[in-house]
């Protein structure tokens, strides 16, 4: 939960928005990573100190993909997507206001958690994007990855009406009022696709802030037949048309 000192204008001290915010962090297979990220994401939270050689907590982080009600991690992982969807479900059911999510591998940087949060005052969904700015210009992102990326944005913006630059960012905001009206089914990788289409069915405002690219290991894989690019990009085609089918939108001929 973020720090709560008031500040002007219904903002608290240093930008944050006087709400309660949840910080959730997906982890599995993350030991090298896991230490150091939490370290610095507890200085942007109150319960910081008390929580610190607590590592299993779900208001900290959702080891092996989804925690149980006591915090300890399910036997095997459930998924990217399950990891997020029970940090959805956290935050309903605990009363926070809003949740801000982030990845585990050194890839988002814990300090604009505050500036994520702050930023829910314009919008139902801060997505954060690495391909605003520029923060680091040695920074490369793999080229298979970009590619995947850039046709899937393409989709969204395309077939949804959106205006996005970067599909696939995990460093997000999100006012519970939004997480509400979420049904997700897919666990996986290709969950934030579900996530896209339902927003825009339900008309969430959505936008998006700059956020550094940064990719510290390019040999990490997303496990079985994901990880063949064409397959990946095949596999993702299918959920986003299915996803706009269910959510019963007409979108152009051949935008995806």
């Amino acid at each position: 939960m973020l720090k709560k000192n008031r500040g002007p204008r219904g903002l608290a001290d240093g930008g944050f928005p006087s709400m309660r915010v949840l910080i959730a962090i997906p982890v599995y297979n993350e030991e090298a990573h896991l230490e150091p990220v939490l370290t610095e994401v507890l200085r942007y939270a109150s319960d910081g100190p008390r929580r610190r050689r607590r590592l299993d907590r779900p208001d900290c982080a959702a080891p092996g993909g989804v925690p149980d009600r006591s915090g300890d991690p399910p036997p095997q992982n459930q998924g990217y997507g399950a990891g997020l969807k029970s940090a959805f479900q956290r935050t309903l059911e605990a009363g926070y206001d809003g949740l801000v999510t982030l990845d585990c591998d050194g890839q988002h940087e814990p300090s604009l958690v505050p500036m994520m949060a702050a930023r829910l005052a314009e919008a139902d969904i801060v997505s954060g994007s690495r391909y605003l700015e520029v923060f680091y210009p040695n920074q490369k992102p793999p080229e298979q990855r970009r590619k995947i990326n850039v046709e899937v944005t393409r989709w969204l913006n395309e077939c949804l009406g959106l205006n996005l630059t970067d599909a696939f960012c995990g460093f997000k905001a999100y006012r519970a009022s939004a997480l509400a009206k979420f049904e997700i089914t897919d666990l996986a990788y290709a969950m934030p696709l579900q996530v896209w289409v339902q927003a825009a069915a339900h008309g969430l405002s959505i936008v998006e802030a700059a956020v550094p690219l940064i990719y510290l290991d390019e040999s990490r894989a997303f496990g079985g037949a994901l990880d063949n690019a064409e397959y990946r990009l095949n596999h993702y085609r299918e959920v986003f048309q299915q996803a706009v089918k269910q959510a019963g939108l007409e979108v152009a001929g051949g935008c995806c």
